[in-house]
């Protein structure tokens, strides 16, 4: 692909990231911080943030004895550390002939999560073999644009890898972007994903979406997907921050009406 095209999906690029961002940021941070930090000290704390020992012995000189208490003017709380739990993706992308027509759909999307700094990126390529490219996310856009398309495809094969790679499942989103044109082992693809998901996975599939913006997928096994509450569907850029941030959040994902895609 010309170094231009590639500018340009650059800057799709950081309009999206920047938007999932600015999504995540507020919340996350709420989500994300409050476990009390013993170690610390502050003199306006919450109420049920008070260390009452400490208090008590700072103000003992204040003590009333006809009320037999102690009146504290000082109150001496715990903080509250920052700590950051960063959320993992998986992001699992169908490379096969049958999703030559998606290719600027499917590496957009790769690059934004690739490109994510609030969260951990593992990028598996596939078609019936399974490429690990993480090492090589520093340009997520030369990377995906750069990959080469061709031969069938192997969702579970790429899955079975993928689940290989989870060691935190309840902090881990996998995002499959495919057509689930499935030349594999149907039954173990299914059984898989329903064994990542009880396991505390969020999993998501991303559908194809051609270049013309035109849904191309299997629907028996998007309808398969959905039935073990891994939601299956395509959605443009525009609506791509709002469903990640719900999925990272594990909020209900905000999915487009499937019939409207049809």
């Amino acid at each position: 692909m010309p170094e231009t095209a590639k500018d340009s999906a650059r800057a799709v690029v950081r309009k999206v990231v920047e938007e999932l961002e600015k999504k995540l940021a507020n919340r996350t941070r709420a989500a994300l911080t409050g476990a009390l930090d013993r170690s610390a000290r502050i003199s306006r704390p919450r109420h049920r943030d008070i260390d009452w020992d400490r208090t008590i012995r700072a103000n003992l000189k204040n003590y009333l004895p006809e009320y037999r208490t102690v009146v504290p003017e000082r109150l001496i709380g715990y903080g509250r550390a920052a700590q950051s739990v960063k959320k993992e993706v998986v992001l699992c992308i169908d490379q096969s002939g049958s999703m030559a027509a998606s290719v600027v759909y499917a590496s957009v999307f790769g690059a934004v999560l690739a490109s994510m700094r609030a969260i951990d990126t593992r990028l598996v390529v596939f078609d019936t073999e399974v490429v690990d490219l993480t090492d090589q996310l520093d340009d997520p856009v030369d990377v995906l644009f750069g990959t080469q398309l061709g031969g069938g495809t192997d969702i579970n094969r790429a899955l079975a890898y993928c689940q290989s790679r989870i060691t935190r499942p309840a902090e881990t989103v996998v995002v499959l972007i495919s057509d689930l044109y499935e030349g594999g082992i149907r039954d173990e693809m299914l059984k898989r994903v329903a064994a990542m998901k009880a396991s505390g996975v969020q999993f998501v599939t991303l559908l194809a979406l051609s270049d013309e913006g035109a849904p191309a997928y299997d629907r028996d096994h998007a309808a398969a997907l959905a039935a073990l509450d891994a939601p299956a569907f395509a959605c443009t850029p525009d609506l791509f921050p709002d469903v990640m941030a719900a999925a990272l959040e594990k909020r209900p994902l905000p999915i487009p009406d499937m019939a409207e895609q049809r």
